[in-house]
């Protein structure tokens, strides 16, 4: 009997792998700034894009690296890919490399230093225990790098308490205070029914997703037992996050499209970063079945990624929502900002056996648009 589950997971395996390959491959070879293009929508840059490229390609892939357990070709790739990520982190930091990336100029790599940090948070045995010393020093050094500079007001906040967790992880002094400030502001601007305003008013856009959900929850999960505040709030920042997790599978069409509101559209799938990682970590409500999001997620991946133009002729990501659609990047969208579509992968992190992987099932809107019985939707209370 065909196991669709498996097949889907094969697929995700090769997706990410043609995604992540020139990446890795040419940190591998220390020749990122040398081949990687830099497609940008406006101004120079080549100061960030290439600290972009790294940290949010691990984010995504960082749960899988983790991964104990596998066999055979997935394994042997899963293998690969972690030696590659551990020698592209000494490449990046490693001052004397020729792919030396920026973590101290300009505000940006405040940012990609977060999501470079989120990758260690979700892959502490790979990413951190197998590191050399000289590579935990380099690495400890560049993020530290960043608190020359000020987050703005915003879900930036969590940039910076994020690279604070990664240093708690590294051994490393931290900061208490950027931490807490993160998490305080964040409450106040909690908004009810799962939803965080990015600042002090709501924005229509996937940044719950794309950064204040899941580093809220890896943050308190990380960190929490620190403070007493902060254990106080875990529990309703993993209620918000699943409740947010629901309604994200409701937006997925049972042709496998997602609204395009908002900005960062170019970051692709990875608009639904908060429902993979809700699935990685068991968080999905009771309503919400594992098999239909792994349905609705490959509806989703394939639909997008075997769209023409959405690869280079090399295999490099090219700006734009399905395809290559270079007007649809704002000022701050370079080739390196592109690859936080990786973090829909997170349930690869899920061993085979999971119920992720097991069996098809329909998502919400296929069961409601072909006239099947649905679960009713409530609001977070």
């Amino acid at each position: 009997m065909t196991n669709q589950g498996m097949i889907d997971r094969q697929s995700w395996v090769s997706w990410l792998d043609r995604i992540a390959k020139p990446v890795l491959e040419s940190l591998h070879e220390r020749k990122l700034k040398a081949v990687m293009p830099v497609q940008a929508s406006a101004g120079d840059r080549n100061h960030y894009t290439y600290l972009e490229a790294l940290g949010r390609l691990l984010t995504g892939m960082a749960p899988w690296l983790e991964l104990q357990g596998l066999e055979g070709e997935e394994e042997a790739l899963r293998a690969h890919y972690a030696r590659w990520a551990r020698e592209a982190i000494d490449a990046a930091t490693n001052p004397d490399s020729p792919d030396a990336m920026n973590f101290s100029y300009g505000g940006q790599p405040i940012v990609d230093a977060a999501f470079l940090s989120h990758a260690l948070v979700r892959a502490p045995k790979e990413l951190i225990g197998k590191l050399e010393a000289p590579v935990r020093h380099h690495l400890a050094n560049a993020l530290r790098a960043t608190r020359t500079r000020k987050p703005g007001f915003s879900n930036w906040l969590l940039f910076a308490a994020m690279t604070e967790t990664a240093l708690y992880l590294l051994g490393e002094d931290w900061d208490r205070m950027r931490v807490d400030y993160a998490l305080r502001q964040h409450e106040q601007w909690y908004l009810g029914d799962g939803m965080y305003g990015d600042g002090p008013e709501y924005h229509a856009d996937y940044y719950n997703s794309f950064v204040i959900q899941p580093m809220l929850v890896d943050i308190v999960r990380t960190l929490g037992h620190e403070e007493p505040e902060w254990e106080a709030l875990t529990g309703k920042v993993m209620a918000r996050a699943a409740r947010y997790a629901a309604q994200q599978e409701r937006m997925i069409s049972p042709e496998g499209t997602f609204p395009p509101i908002g900005r960062s559209l170019a970051y692709r799938f990875g608009a639904f970063q908060m429902l993979a990682q809700a699935s990685l970590q068991g968080m999905l409500p009771a309503e919400v079945q594992p098999a239909g999001v792994r349905c609705a997620l490959t509806a989703v991946i394939r639909r997008t990624l075997e769209m023409p133009g959405t690869f280079d002729a090399e295999g490099w990501l090219r700006i734009g929502f399905c395809g290559d659609q270079p007007e649809v990047g704002e000022r701050y969208i370079s080739t390196g900002s592109l690859y936080l579509c990786t973090a829909v992968f997170l349930p690869l992190g899920l061993p085979g056996s999971d119920d992720f992987w097991q069996g098809e099932a329909d998502w919400t809107t296929k069961k409601a648009w072909s006239g099947q019985p649905f679960p009713i939707d409530h609001a977070l209370k």
